[in-house]
């Protein structure tokens, strides 16, 4: 079905009135910062935005700007600032529980390290115990040229 030029003109100004609200953030419920939300919101059919269809270069004008601010760091979709959002905070928790593991590791060696000095330092205190002991048995006999008084 042809439309005339001034029809075509209207669509455009409503094309365009719904890319400006779009990548403002004024996403309707239920839509998403894309084609299929603008061509609802501009009362147009999607299929005029693809191929050789009148308004395609509209669709790649929206689909320049949006990408332009989503460079920027500028997410107008409030769901995928927070999709982006949440996948920084998974990435740094990942960081977080892999830098846990390798303390954890650390700790666990050290620990058994400590544990084997300790051991071995009990040894080595039972050892200077029973040397101790078989020493305090042994009397001491006077020195020679050395007189005890009785």
């Amino acid at each position: 079905m042809r439309i005339s030029t001034e029809q075509r003109q209207q669509n455009e100004a409503r094309i365009r009135a719904a890319i400006d609200r779009l990548l403002s953030g004024d996403i309707p419920p239920g839509g998403k910062c894309d084609i299929k939300t603008l061509a609802r919101e501009a009362a147009v059919d999607r299929a005029a935005f693809y191929g050789s269809r009148p308004y395609a270069r509209l669709r790649e004008e929206f689909e320049t700007r949006l990408q332009a601010r989503q460079q920027a760091g500028d997410i107008p979709d409030r769901r995928d600032a927070q999709i982006a959002r949440l996948n920084d905070e998974i990435t740094r928790l990942r960081q977080r529980l892999a830098d846990r593991d390798t303390m954890i590791t650390t700790l666990r060696g050290f620990k058994d390290q400590a544990l084997a000095r300790l051991a071995a330092q009990h040894e080595e205190i039972t050892r200077l115990r029973a040397q101790n002991k078989r020493a305090a048995t042994v009397r001491l006999l006077p020195a020679a040229g050395t007189e005890t008084c009785n």
